[in-house]
């Protein structure tokens, strides 16, 4: 009995140490296989930092107002006897838009004519006058009295003459005023009064609108603390500013920065600064809503990265993935300053030269190794696929 139980404890001992030594050799080899793949290289897809030069811009709303714009208001009562300009038509200066009934007038007219002609005659009389009492005195028949009270006669006689013709000029000049002209070359507005309406001075109401519209303005409001800034780019030459209507469409022709307002607003802060257009299609009306890019700086040797080139941290900041000279990949905390289309401006942490991680920098920590791919749109959709 005893030599048949060691030989089945004989068996079973063999049993469990060849179990022992199958697990144990499994357990070696599979985390060598596991550390071999942790060691392999990452594909990134990488791009060399080159200093660029940059014309900071900024993008403000707007609206379009008219170059000029005049509002048409009568400068004699009366009714009107004809329109001759439509809504919405050009006009020239000095067009007839329209036209007040001159009998009136005309008849005020011809009231100082006469009263024009009745003061010459007093003049022409008070003159005969004086030259007798100068012939009374000089033969010492008249008092020096009478003498000069025909000449004071002859001068107020000249004086009446005088408030005479200027009586008749300011009724010939109401009587032009009757006729009623563009002061501008522009576009006749909608709001127009009829024929047979009565025009008055008093009136609150214009006749109608007269905008120049082949040049516009737009009006921007910016804070006050960017204006040096914009006053140096325009000095500098640095570019016109780009209109970009409300379908986001940009306008044919650039504007020029021509005037800043020269006081702030103390509520908000802001100045209002104004653009001049060229307009030749009326493309831009008044009242318009629009956007306009403005250059207000210059960066002459700027360091930029892709947006997706940045990570953040657990605080927050932001970091950017360079790949070393051995071909590691190194977290780097970096300052990010204005946004250049999908791209940010660096202005610390990094240097010209270096080679950054602009994809695949999520599946990379510290010290890892990594082969870099250049950053062409080829590589970066292949990098997208690893």
């Amino acid at each position: 009995m005893s030599l048949r139980f060691s030989i089945i404890a004989f068996v079973a001992c063999a049993s469990v140490l060849s179990l022992l030594l199958f697990f144990r050799g499994g357990a070696v080899s599979e985390p060598e296989s596991v550390s071999s793949d942790a060691q392999a290289p990452t594909r990134v897809v990488a791009l060399t930092l080159a200093p660029e030069r940059v014309v900071l811009i900024d993008e403000l709303p707007g609206r379009v107002a008219a170059f000029r714009r005049v509002e048409i208001r009568p400068q004699v009562g009366g009714t009107i006897k004809k329109r001759f300009a439509e809504g919405g038509t050009q006009v020239e200066a000095g067009d007839i838009l329209f036209e007040i009934d001159p009998a009136v007038l005309a008849a005020d007219l011809e009231t100082a004519r006469a009263g024009v002609t009745r003061a010459q005659g007093a003049v022409d009389h008070a003159q005969q006058g004086l030259a007798r009492a100068e012939a009374l005195v000089a033969s010492k028949v008249t008092s020096r009295k009478n003498y000069e009270d025909a000449r004071n006669d002859l001068t107020m006689a000249q004086a009446n003459l005088a408030e005479a013709r200027a009586v008749f000029h300011r009724r010939q000049l109401d009587l032009d005023f009757a006729t009623i002209r563009s002061p501008i070359k522009g576009y006749v507005g909608r709001t127009l009064a009829d024929e047979g309406a009565l025009a008055s001075t008093s009136g609150q109401t214009e006749l109608a609108v007269v905008q120049e519209l082949d040049r516009v303005y737009v009006d921007l409001r910016l804070p006050a603390t960017k204006l040096d800034g914009l006053q140096s780019a325009a000095e500098q030459g640095l570019g016109p500013v780009e209109i970009l209507g409300a379908d986001g469409k940009p306008h044919p022709r650039p504007g020029t920065l021509v005037v800043s307002d020269v006081t702030v607003d103390t509520g908000t802060g802001n100045a209002t600064v104004r653009i001049e257009v060229e307009n030749p299609e009326l493309r831009l009306l008044p009242g318009m809503y629009v956007r306009a890019r403005l250059p207000r700086g210059l960066l002459s040797a700027a360091l930029l990265v892709p947006e997706d080139a940045v990570v953040r941290n657990g605080a927050g900041g932001a970091q950017v993935v360079v790949v070393t000279g051995d071909g590691r990949s190194e977290r780097r905390d970096v300052v990010l300053g204005d946004a250049v289309g999908r791209r940010l401006v660096v202005t610390s942490g990094l240097a010209a030269g270096e080679v950054i991680v602009i994809r695949g920098q999520d599946r990379v920590q510290d010290g890892t190794s990594v082969i870099p791919v250049a950053g062409s749109q080829d590589a970066a959709a292949a990098a997208g696929t690893l």
